[in-house]
């Protein structure tokens, strides 16, 4: 892969990544259209993601910092509540257990792993065919349309509220998750699946844009950590993994360029514009198989 192929990649995924219109897919779309080879597993595809991720936590690097430490404080928590059970057990005592839950930022916290759950089982059990699929363009248009289709309801429905996190239950958390899980595929868009469960859940458009995108963070980690191997395999060469990591810092300053523009458009733009935009992508995309 051509050095000039992967800054391409890099400014495709910088854009549309933040946008409800599906980066992996538009990469496989822009990947078939210039003949280009992928690479081993789905490498190329998680680095750019990487370097989204980069973007991404500088935008909301507080609220990150935040997440972690309250997700510290809770485990140390647990573990104390634990060592009291064994103690009141053994003695005979009654001390009172800490409550786990008892800020917002320990709420969002515990909503993000409740969503990590169904995430991470369907990102796995799915990932070697979500590759797969990446290879034909049939599968990134159907995607695209569906996710037309899912942002053309949720706009036309008129579905969001003022739901913060106190409000927010368990239950949603774990819709959202699923969702996330079910955007591995292309053409399927993360960002604008997990925005739209949301708002169907009653979140306000706010915080479900901020719990979409904070939420991208441990499926991208994740997603890095599966395919690492893939440095070493058989098909990878000093020039490919060069060419993921350009990949990846081009996706990376383009979307922190972006990401604050991109942002504002979200909030102020109705979803129906991204749904004409999918429906008209994937519709070429899937003429395209035929013609090209």
């Amino acid at each position: 892969m051509a050095a000039l192929y992967a800054v391409l990649l890099g400014i495709v995924q910088g854009i549309t990544e933040f946008l409800p219109v599906s980066s992996f897919g538009h990469v496989c779309i822009v990947q078939k259209l210039l003949g280009m080879q992928r690479g081993p597993g789905g490498l190329l595809e998680v680095m750019l993601h990487v370097g989204t991720l980069w973007a991404v936590l500088t935008v909301f690097r507080r609220e990150f910092r935040r997440v972690v430490e309250e997700t510290l404080g809770m485990a140390g928590d647990l573990l104390g509540n634990l060592h009291l059970y064994f103690h009141n057990r053994r003695t005979g005592d009654a001390l009172r257990y800490a409550k786990i839950v008892n800020s917002n930022y320990r709420k969002f916290s515990a909503l993000l792993l409740v969503s990590m759950i169904p995430t991470a089982l369907l990102g796995y059990t799915a990932r070697r065919l979500a590759v797969k699929s990446a290879v034909s363009p049939m599968i990134p248009g159907i995607g695209l349309l569906i996710t037309g289709v899912v942002l053309l309801v949720t706009d036309m429905s008129r579905c969001g509220g003022k739901k913060g996190i106190r409000a927010t239950g368990y239950d949603s958390a774990m819709w959202i998750g699923i969702c996330q899980g079910l955007s591995v595929f292309p053409g399927l868009s993360r960002s604008g699946l997990t925005m739209c469960a949301a708002l169907l859940c009653g979140f306000s458009r706010s915080f479900a844009v901020k719990y979409s995108y904070i939420l991208s963070v441990p499926a991208i980690v994740g997603a890095m950590l599966l395919e690492t191997g893939s440095f070493t395999a058989s098909g990878m060469t000093v020039g490919r993994g060069f060419a993921c990591l350009l990949a990846a810092v081009t996706a990376g300053l383009v979307g922190r360029a972006v990401i604050r523009f991109l942002l504002k458009l979200v909030h102020k733009t109705k979803f129906r514009y991204f749904a004409y935009y999918c429906f008209l992508a994937g519709t070429f995309t899937l003429i395209g198989n035929y013609v090209l």
